[in-house]
């Protein structure tokens, strides 16, 4: 079957977005299928369409559904789609979900993001993550890694603001690894690194070398204000690395209501108090480590393969 696989991020990035549609095409492929991948489609013939990103993909979507509307549509919700474009961007955003066959959320609370009547097509598929490193903690330091993009939705600094002004015993260290989306970015990233002797940041890395600091760290951080299920909470599970995130609907709908490591959104201070009560509480970590072991089995790639490909077989036959 030959599948047309959209993704509005480039080929040089390493965000969310072309992670999972590379990680998608080679299981597309295992399975038998031809797959191309590319940023929009030009009449291109394909039995599928994927396309990540009802808003972003918009022009793509609208293409293939006028041009082939007897060929199964699937639109991925990303995170800007569920808590920024669906508000800011109504009309295009669920305009692409309309056309779509059957929506893809990647976390379990997606549905109370789209509207009623669409919510008969949503299916969630739960991104996966290879088996991490062994795991070698730092022993001079307590480090908490953070991995994403610089830009607003992330809110990439925070971890670097809690561990200002710490206690001199405190062993508290955060690595940032991720591009800087402007040059305001880099500018504010490089000003905490001259006044927060805690903190570094790394810039974008390969992901050879993201696996290795994992290995490195104690915590990883994710303090984002939006996220349609981040890859990186799996990469981090499957890496034995606990994690701290802050309270949004991505982060919930992947570790669980219940899970011990929330922090409010934007929070420092408790964002502070978190890192220090993981670093001094062997008990308090301890439940992290277990609650992340718990959900290595959502992660599991070959779980994520069948889940494709069930999708497809219920599409295509």
């Amino acid at each position: 079957m030959r599948v047309h696989l959209i993704t509005p991020a480039p080929s040089r990035a390493r965000g969310g977005n072309w992670t999972t549609a590379a990680r998608w095409a080679s299981m597309l492929r295992r399975l038998g299928h031809r797959v191309e991948v590319s940023r929009d489609v030009h009449g291109e013939p394909a039995d599928l369409m994927i396309a990540l990103h009802a808003w972003r993909s918009a022009d793509s979507i609208t293409r293939f559904a006028n041009e082939y509307p007897d060929r199964p549509l699937v639109v991925v919700l990303t995170g800007t789609d569920a808590y920024r474009f669906i508000h800011s961007h109504p009309a295009r955003t669920l305009h692409s979900m309309q056309l779509a066959q059957v929506l893809v959320g990647l976390h379990d609370l997606i549905d109370q993001v789209v509207p009623p009547e669409l919510r008969g097509k949503l299916r969630v598929i739960h991104q996966s993550a290879p088996p991490g490193l062994p795991r070698q903690p730092a022993r001079r330091d307590f480090r908490v890694c953070v991995a994403g993009h610089l830009r607003e939705e992330k809110d990439p600094l925070r971890p670097a603001l809690a561990v200002r002004d710490l206690p001199p015993a405190s062993r508290l260290r955060v690595d940032l690894f991720g591009a800087a989306h402007s040059p305001e970015w880099a500018e504010e990233a490089r000003a905490e690194m001259a006044v927060n002797p805690r903190f570094r940041w790394h810039g974008e890395v390969p992901r050879h070398r993201l696996r290795h600091a994992f290995a490195r760290s104690h915590l990883l951080a994710l303090p984002s204000r939006m996220e349609g299920g981040a890859n990186v909470i799996g990469e981090a599970v499957m890496a034995d690395l606990p994690v701290v995130a802050s309270r949004i609907h991505g982060s919930i709908g992947l570790l669980g209501e219940d899970y011990p490591g929330f922090y409010p959104v934007g929070g420092t201070e408790e964002l502070r108090a978190l890192l220090l009560i993981a670093e001094q509480d062997s008990g308090f970590y301890g439940s992290l480590e277990y609650a992340c072991r718990a959900l290595r089995p959502l992660f599991d790639p070959a779980r994520e393969e069948r889940e494709l490909e069930k999708l497809v077989r219920d599409l295509c036959g």
